[in-house]
């Protein structure tokens, strides 16, 4: 499967999810819980994308054998927070680096940032204080992110999508 069609069913599926949050007039705690459930799988949604997005590329572009390395490489890349993603695809390109380096700033730099730290503090069990509203803005704008990254990989697809 190619880059982006792995980015869409991976997002199709977090869609349907998002679709059985609970009304805005459910118990808060469960608001809150669910909230937190969401901010994990969106986090490992954009870590996920981004990495078939680069894997895609290298299939694409390169032997079975460099694809293979690319795939074994990206398997620890974990916590894509805004400077991780910037080295990552920066190693392979210093056009993606400047682009993603112009990019990655104020809201979507953001978004990202507070994605890996909440899931970070979500998973080791701290409190956390964020909403049903807030894990959307960070969902958008992390959908903004990766949708700006596979127009860089994989030009030729945003014409075809």
């Amino acid at each position: 499967m190619s880059g982006r069609g792995e980015v869409h069913r991976l997002r199709t599926r977090l869609d349907a999810t998002f679709a059985r949050a609970p009304d805005p007039t459910a118990d808060p705690e469960f608001q809150a819980d669910f909230a937190k459930y969401l901010c994990v799988l969106v986090s490992g949604y954009l870590e996920s994308a981004l990495c078939a997005l680069l894997l895609g590329y290298a299939q694409t572009r390169s032997s079975r054998e460099v694809a293979s390395f690319v795939e074994r490489q990206l398997g620890p890349w974990t916590n894509p927070k805004a400077e991780k993603i910037i080295d990552l695809f920066g190693a392979f390109n210093q056009d993606w680096r400047d682009n993603l380096t112009a990019y990655l700033v104020d809201q979507r730099k953001d978004s990202v940032n507070s994605l890996v730290a909440l899931r970070h503090k979500i998973a080791h069990g701290e409190s956390v204080g964020t909403s049903l509203s807030q894990i959307r803005f960070h969902y958008r704008n992390a959908n903004e992110v990766i949708d700006h990254v596979a127009d860089l990989v994989d030009p030729k697809g945003a014409a075809g999508a």
